[in-house]
């Protein structure tokens, strides 16, 4: 499965603005896990209610919201900060 199959799944109902299936680097296929964005909130929310524990191409799916990394949010505002500051 590919990103473009996770998202034709999921465009199925809502607006998906990027869907990546994670790979793994040495063999190319796929860790088992991937990402979907909505275009909005509300679509993401009913995707979780209706596709969540859903089977897709013989798998079942869990459909859960990404939770940021907190390092990654802290790198994020002091690059963000730094930009300002540049201006």
């Amino acid at each position: 499965m590919r990103g473009k199959h996770l998202r034709e799944e999921f465009e199925k109902f809502w607006e998906v603005v990027f869907a990546r299936v994670v790979l793994d680097n040495e063999t190319g296929r796929s860790r088992g896990f991937g990402f979907v964005e909505f275009a909005n909130a509300e679509d993401a929310a009913k995707a979780q209610a209706e596709m969540n524990e859903k089977e897709i191409w013989e798998r079942q799916v869990r459909v859960d919201f990404a939770k940021e990394n907190p390092e990654r949010m802290k790198a994020r505002e002091a690059a963000k900060e730094e930009s300002e500051d540049a201006e």
